[in-house]
C-alpha cells in the first residue's frame, strides 16, 4: 500500500503535468507532448480527482451539532446540499486506497450516513434531493457508485460498517430490480440500470439481478437511430417521431452517461455484440465534439443542462471513449481533450458549468464536480488502453476539413473548413416543454480555430426545467445567447419554428446555406397581426463567415436581428464604426461587420456582457434592424 501510495503523489504531482495542466486560451486544445508526459489522461484524471475531492472534502459539514446536514456536502451556488452528493463516495474511496490518507476515508463514511439521514426511503431508493424533489430514478447511480466502492475497496472499512453498507444497498438493488424496465424514464436510467444489477448481481451473488441486466442491455440496443444516435431522451411516447422523423436524442447524456454504462457492461460481460454496437455508436456522436474537447449540445432535447463541456449531472465521457480507444486512437483524443478542458473549467478546485462561469463571477454548482469525479475515478479503475505513439497525427472528425455532414436522423448539418465549424438545426423534436433547444435554421454553433467559440446557441428561453438541477438565473438583462430574427418583444422568434426549410450548395470552398422559417412564439403561433416570413443565409469561407438575413419588409419596424457574440468581459472590445466592432481575444482578432447600424444592447454592468447558464458563457449582444442586413464575422 505505501509503496502505490508513493507511486500514486509522485505522478500527481510531476513538473511536466504541472506544466500541461496551466491555464491555456480558452477554445484551443492543449499541445500535449507524449514523450514528456506518457499516459497522460491517467496522470491528468489522478490530479484533477485529487484537486476535485479535496475540495468535496472542504465543503463538507463536519459539526455534530448541526442536524439533518452534518456529514452532506453544501453547495456554494445552490446553498444547500445535493441529494446525490454521496455519489462522491466512490472517487472518495479510491484516493483512499490509493493515498492512504485517512480523511478520503472519512469523508465516504460520513456521507453514507448522511444520504441514510437525509434521502433515504422506506422502499430501499434514494431521493434525488431533500424535501424538494420526489424523484428516485438516481437511486440506480448511487447504487453503481456504492457497489463499485464496496466491490473494490469495501475492505477500507470495519467489518460492521461494511455490513451496514451492504444491507443497505441490498434494498436498493431490489428497488431497481422491481422497478426498472426499459421504459421506466429517459433512456439513461434504464442502461445504467443494466450496468448496476450487473454489479448487484455479481456482488450479492444474486442470479436474478443479472438476468435483468442482461434483459435491459438487449433491449437497449433497440434505441440506436439508423445513423447511430441512442434516442430515449423524451418524455411520453419516445418511439414516436416529429413531422421530420425526428426521435428524441440528448448528446450529453448519451455521452456522459448511457454509453458508458452500455458499453462497461459490454466490457464486463464479454458482450461482443454490446461492444460493437457502442462503439459504431461513439463514432457517431464524436462528431459532436470540438477540437478543444468541448461538446456541442446546442440542438439536444436536453440542451437545457448543456454545459460545454458535457452535461450538468451525468457523469463524463472519459469511460465510454478511453476504454474503448484501444483499436481507435480520435478516442484516446477525445477522452484526453474534454479531461483537459474539464481542468480549465475548474477553479477552487470545483468545475463550473460552463468555460465563463468565474470571469461572470458565478459560484460552481457542486453537483458536477461530485459527479464528473466518479467518471475519472472509473478509467483510474480500468486498464486504459496506451496512448497513441504520436498523438499529434491524431485528429478528431471536426479537426478535418470535409465541408458539410448532414445528421439525417436530428435534421442537423454539421459545417468544418480549414478554419470555421459550424452547426445549423432544423431539429423539430422537443422535450416535454416547449421552446428549449434552438430550431429554425438556428446557426447554433460558430467556432473558429484560432478563437474558439464565436456564437454558441442557449435555450430559446431559460427556465429551470429541473430546478433541483439548474441553477437560477439572477441576471438583470437575460436574454438567450442564439443568434436569431425576433420581434422587438422577444415573444416571437425564427428559432422557434420546427416548421423550417433548410438547404445548402457548395461552389469551390464556398458553402452557403439558405434557411426559410417564420417568427413564431413557443405554440408555433404566428404575431396576430400576421405572419412574418424571413430568410437567412451562412456562407461558410475559409477566410470569414457572412449571415444574410431578409424579413418581410412591412414588418421592418418590428423586428430585429439579436447577435450576441461570445465574448468575456476582460476582452478589449474596440468599435471601428457604428457598423463595425473588434473584439481582441487571447489569440486573434474577431471583427465583426454589418450593412446596418451595431446596436450594443442592455447589459448588467460597464462591460457590456451578458451571461448565460446554458452552455455557460458570456456574450456580447448586439441588434441590427433593417430588412436585408449583411454581417460579416472574421478572425485575424
Amino acid at each position: 500500500m505505501e509503496k502505490v501510495r508513493r507511486d500514486f503523489l509522485k505522478i500527481s504531482a510531476m513538473s511536466s503535468l504541472a506544466a500541461l495542466m496551466a491555464p491555456h486560451a480558452f477554445g484551443r486544445a492543449a499541445s500535449i507532448d507524449l514523450a514528456r508526459n506518457g499516459d497522460i489522461l491517467s496522470q491528468t484524471s489522478r490530479a484533477l480527482l485529487t484537486e476535485w475531492c479535496d475540495a468535496l472534502i472542504k465543503y463538507q459539514v463536519t459539526d455534530k451539532t448541526l442536524e439533518g446536514v452534518y456529514g452532506g456536502i453544501l453547495c456554494p451556488s445552490c446553498a444547500r446540499i445535493h441529494g446525490r452528493c454521496s455519489d462522491a463516495i466512490y472517487p472518495l474511496m479510491y484516493l483512499a486506497a490509493k493515498t492512504g490518507e485517512e480523511k478520503y476515508l472519512q469523508a465516504a463514511q460520513l456521507l453514507f450516513d448522511w444520504m441514510e439521514e437525509a434521502v433515504s426511503l422506506p422502499d430501499g431508493s434514494w431521493a434525488n434531493d431533500v424535501n424538494v424533489s420526489d424523484w428516485v430514478g438516481t437511486t440506480v447511480f448511487t447504487s453503481i457508485a456504492l457497489a463499485e466502492a464496496l466491490t473494490r475497496y469495501g475492505d477500507l472499512l470495519s467489518p460492521a460498517v461494511r455490513e451496514r453498507w451492504l444491507a443497505r444497498l441490498k434494498e436498493a438493488a431490489d428497488f431497481i430490480d422491481e422497478r426498472f424496465h426499459i421504459e421506466y424514464s429517459n433512456i439513461n436510467y434504464p442502461i445504467t440500470g443494466a450496468y448496476a444489477l450487473l454489479l448487484l448481481g455479481e456482488l450479492y451473488n444474486e442470479e436474478r439481478y443479472t438476468r435483468h441486466a442482461d434483459q435491459l442491455a438487449r433491449q437497449s440496443l433497440d434505441y440506436f437511430t439508423e445513423e447511430g444516435l441512442l434516442f430515449g431522451e423524451g418524455e411520453g411516447d419516445i418511439h414516436h417521431k416529429s413531422p421530420k422523423g425526428c426521435l428524441p436524442v440528448d448528446l450529453g447524456y448519451n455521452v456522459e452517461e448511457s454509453l458508458p454504462a452500455l458499453l462497461l457492461y459490454g466490457l464486463h460481460t464479454g458482450n461482443d455484440e454490446v461492444v460493437a454496437k457502442v462503439k459504431a455508436s461513439l463514432h457517431t456522436h464524436l462528431e459532436f465534439m470540438l477540437p478543444d474537447g468541448a461538446w456541442d449540445n446546442s440542438w439536444g432535447t436536453r440542451n437545457f443542462k448543456w454545459t460545454y463541456w458535457g452535461s450538468r449531472t451525468s457523469d463524463g465521457c472519459q469511460p465510454a471513449y478511453a476504454l474503448a480507444s484501444a483499436d481507435n486512437p480520435s478516442f484516446y483524443k477525445a477522452a484526453l481533450q474534454n479531461t483537459l478542458l474539464l481542468k480549465q473549467c475548474t477553479a477552487g478546485g470545483l468545475l463550473h458549468g460552463g468555460p465563463h462561469f468565474v470571469a461572470h463571477d458565478e459560484p460552481a454548482c457542486i453537483h458536477h464536480t461530485f459527479c464528473h469525479a466518479k467518471a475519472l475515478a472509473t478509467i483510474l479503475d480500468h486498464d486504459v488502453p496506451e496512448a497513441p505513439k504520436d498523438l499529434s497525427a491524431v485528429s478528431l472528425p471536426r479537426e478535418q476539413s470535409y465541408g458539410v455532414k448532414f445528421m439525417q436522423d436530428i435534421q442537423v448539418w454539421l459545417v468544418s473548413n480549414e478554419n470555421w465549424k459550424g452547426t445549423v438545426v432544423g431539429y423539430d423534436k422537443e422535450y416535454s416543454f416547449k421552446n428549449g433547444h434552438p430550431t429554425g435554421g438556428a446557426l447554433s454553433m460558430l467556432w473558429h480555430q484560432k478563437v474558439g467559440p464565436v456564437l454558441a446557441a442557449s435555450m430559446n428561453q431559460y427556465d429551470l426545467i429541473e430546478a433541483p438541477n439548474m441553477q437560477m438565473d439572477k441576471g438583470a438583462f437575460s436574454m438567450p445567447l442564439t443568434a436569431r430574427l425576433e420581434t422587438t418583444d422577444g415573444v416571437y422568434m425564427q428559432i422557434s419554428d420546427l416548421g423550417a426549410q433548410i438547404d445548402y450548395t457548395t461552389s469551390g470552398s464556398e458553402i452557403v446555406f439558405t434557411t426559410k422559417s417564420r417568427l413564431v412564439d413557443e405554440d408555433q403561433n404566428s404575431p396576430a397581426e400576421g405572419a412574418i416570413h424571413c430568410a437567412i443565409q451562412y456562407i461558410f469561407s475559409d477566410q470569414a463567415v457572412r449571415i444574410q438575413v431578409e424579413h418581410d419588409a412591412a414588418a421592418a419596424e418590428k423586428v430585429r436581428f439579436v447577435l450576441p457574440v461570445i465574448s468575456t468581459r476582460d476582452e478589449a472590445v474596440q468599435r471601428r464604426s457604428s457598423k463595425r466592432v473588434d473584439i481582441q481575444k487571447a489569440d486573434g482578432l474577431l471583427s465583426i461587420a454589418s450593412s446596418h447600424d451595431l446596436l450594443a444592447l442592455p447589459t448588467r454592468d460597464d462591460k457590456q456582457r451578458i451571461f448565460n447558464y446554458v452552455p455557460g458563457m458570456q456574450a456580447l449582444p448586439f441588434q441590427i434592424t433593417g430588412n436585408s442586413v449583411d454581417i460579416l464575422l472574421s478572425v485575424n
